[in-house]
C-alpha cells in the first residue's frame, strides 16, 4: 500500500466542484488503506471543514456511498479498458478512477466531460503527467464503450456475472447462492444496492408517532408510518440534517431501523425491571427500552468504548430519559454478580460482521472477509456466557446481531444452549405487534432481511432462564 499524498499536501482549490471531489477521493482512498469504518474515516476527514450548501454534502454523500456500493462492478469495466491489473494501480489512482466513472455511469446531471475533467484534475494535483493521461484515457474510453461492455453470462457463470453486475465479492455470492438460489440471490443484491429509507423511531416519552408524522410532513419527500413496529417513521429525501429537525432537538425521535426497534419489541422490557443493555453502544436500543418501560425502573448501559457512552448520555438527556446509568466493560470478561446484581432482562447486540445493514454500510462489503465469520460467532458465544449467570430465574436474555449468516446465529444459538441447559427458547408474546410473528421462524429466531421485508438483516432469538 503507498502512503495517502493528501497526508502530505494538499493544495488549494477554489472550484466548489473539485474541493467536494477532492474531498470525496481523500474518504475512499484513506478507507481503502485502513480497516477503519466509513463513518470515522468521514468525520475525520470532514473535521474542520465547511460545506456550507447542503447539495454538497449531499453529493459527497452519494459519491463516496456510491462508489463504495458499486466498486465491484466499477472495477470490472476498470479492468476491461486497462491494461494495468487492477491490483497494480496506486491506490488514490484507482479511487480516483472509481470516482470517476461512478458519476459518469450513476450521476445523470453531472455531464460526461465535466466527470472527466475533473478526475484528471485531481491526478494533476499529485501524480506524473503520465498517470494523469492514463486517467483520461480510461475514463474517456469507458465513457464511449460502457454499452458495449460483455459480462459474463448469468446462465453459464452466475457467480461472476452477480459478482461484476450487481456489485459483490465473490465469496459472499457464492454462499448466497449455495443457500438461497438464483433468483433470490440476485433480489438479495438488487435490495442491498438500494438506497435504504431512513428510519426513525418515535420517543413516546415526548410524543405521538401521529404528532412526530405530522410535524416532519413539510421536511421530507416522503413520511410513512413503518408496517410492523409501532413507533417507526419512513422518510424519504429529507430537506435537511437530522439535527435541524426541531423534532430531534426537542427529543421526539431516535435513528433507528425498524428491524433494530423489533428486537426491543422482541425484549418486551417492562415498568420497573432490572435491564442490561450488554452492549449499548450509542443507545438507540437503550432509549426504546427505557421507553418501553416508561422511564420507571433501571437500565444498565454497558460498552468497552468509553466515547460511545458519553455519547448515549447526551442521547438519554435530549430524550428526556433518567432511568440510565452506564458502565464501562469489556465482555470478554465475565461480570461478576456483586459488581453488576442480576437483571430481569438482558439484551446482547453483539458485534458481528454487519452483513444484514450492507445497505447503510457499504464498505463493509470489501472490509469483512468469509474467515471472519467463524471468529464473530466464537466471540459472540462468548459474551453469552459470560452474561448468562446475571439472568434472574425466569428471565430474559435476546442475543442480536445485524447479519444473516448462520455463523453468526443459528450456530451461536445451538452452541449456547448446548452448554446452558437451564435456558430455552421462547417464542414471541402474542402481546407484540400484528405482522412480528410472522418474521419468527418455527425454532424462534427472528430473521429480518432487506428484500423481503424492505429494513435491515438482522437474527434475533429470546432466551429463558428456567432453572
Amino acid at each position: 500500500m503507498t502512503a495517502n499524498p493528501f497526508q502530505k499536501t494538499v493544495r488549494a482549490l477554489d472550484n466548489n466542484a473539485l474541493t467536494v471531489r477532492r474531498l470525496a477521493l481523500q474518504i475512499l482512498t484513506t478507507q481503502e488503506q485502513s480497516s477503519r469504518t466509513l463513518d470515522s474515516v468521514i468525520q475525520d476527514t470532514l473535521k474542520g471543514k465547511i460545506l456550507r450548501d447542503r447539495r454538497d454534502r449531499a453529493l459527497l454523500n452519494a459519491m463516496v456511498f456510491g462508489v463504495l456500493r458499486w466498486r465491484g462492478r466499477l472495477d470490472f469495466i476498470i479492468q476491461t479498458f486497462s491494461r494495468i491489473p487492477l491490483k497494480k494501480i496506486d491506490d488514490q489512482v484507482l479511487s480516483n478512477l472509481r470516482l470517476g466513472l461512478f458519476q459518469i455511469l450513476h450521476l445523470d446531471r453531472i455531464p460526461v466531460s465535466a466527470a472527466v475533467n475533473t478526475s484528471v484534475e485531481l491526478a494533476k494535483l499529485s501524480s506524473p503527467p503520465w498517470v494523469v493521461r492514463y486517467v483520461n484515457a480510461i475514463l474517456r474510453n469507458a465513457a464511449r464503450g460502457q454499452k458495449h461492455i460483455q459480462y459474463p453470462d448469468i446462465r453459464t457463470n452466475p457467480l461472476q456475472a452477480i459478482a461484476a453486475r450487481k456489485s459483490f465479492p465473490q465469496w459472499l455470492v457464492r454462499r448466497w447462492l449455495d443457500s438461497f438460489g438464483l433468483d433470490e440471490t440476485v433480489r438479495r443484491c438488487d435490495a442491498i444496492n438500494t438506497i435504504p429509507p431512513l428510519t426513525l423511531r418515535t420517543n413516546t416519552l415526548q410524543t405521538s408517532r401521529g404528532t412526530l408524522l405530522q410535524s416532519l410532513g413539510d421536511h421530507a419527500e416522503s413520511v410513512q408510518p413503518t408496517k410492523i413496529a409501532p413507533d417507526g417513521v419512513l422518510l424519504q429525501n429529507p430537506n435537511r440534517t437530522i439535527p435541524e429537525f426541531a423534532a430531534f432537538k426537542n427529543g421526539w425521535f431516535q435513528v433507528q431501523d425498524e428491524a433494530a426497534q423489533l428486537v426491543t419489541l422482541l425484549l418486551n422490557p417492562r415498568p420497573g425491571e432490572t435491564v442490561l443493555d450488554a452492549c449499548a453502544g450509542l443507545g438507540g436500543k437503550t432509549g426504546h427500552m427505557a421507553q418501553l418501560m416508561i422511564d420507571t425502573g433501571r437500565i444498565v448501559a454497558l460498552d468497552k468504548n468509553e466515547t460511545k457512552l458519553e455519547k448515549l448520555n447526551e442521547q438519554m438527556r435530549r430524550m428526556g430519559v433518567s432511568i440510565v446509568n452506564n458502565a464501562k466493560h469489556d465482555l470478554n470478561t465475565v461480570l461478576l454478580k456483586e459488581d453488576f446484581g442480576t437483571f430481569d432482562r438482558i439484551l446482547l447486540d453483539a458485534p458481528c460482521s454487519g452483513l444484514g445493514v450492507l445497505r447503510r454500510n457499504p464498505d463493509s462489503k470489501w472490509n469483512i472477509k468469509e474467515r471472519m465469520l467463524k471468529n464473530y460467532g466464537n466471540n459472540q458465544v462468548r459474551f453469552l456466557n459470560n452474561l448468562a449467570h446475571l439472568v434472574n430465574r425466569m428471565g430474559i436474555m435476546v442475543f442480536s446481531v445485524c447479519s444473516c449468516e448462520p455463523e453468526e446465529g443459528e450456530s451461536v444459538s445451538e452452541q449456547f444452549l448446548k452448554s446452558h441447559p437451564d435456558f430455552v427458547i421462547e417464542n414471541p408474546s402474542p402481546a407484540l405487534p400484528i405482522g412480528f410473528t410472522s418474521l419468527v421462524t418455527r425454532e424462534g429466531y427472528l430473521k429480518t432481511s432487506p428484500h423481503q421485508h424492505n429494513m435491515d438483516g438482522f437474527f434475533a432469538v429470546c432466551f429463558k432462564r428456567i432453572g
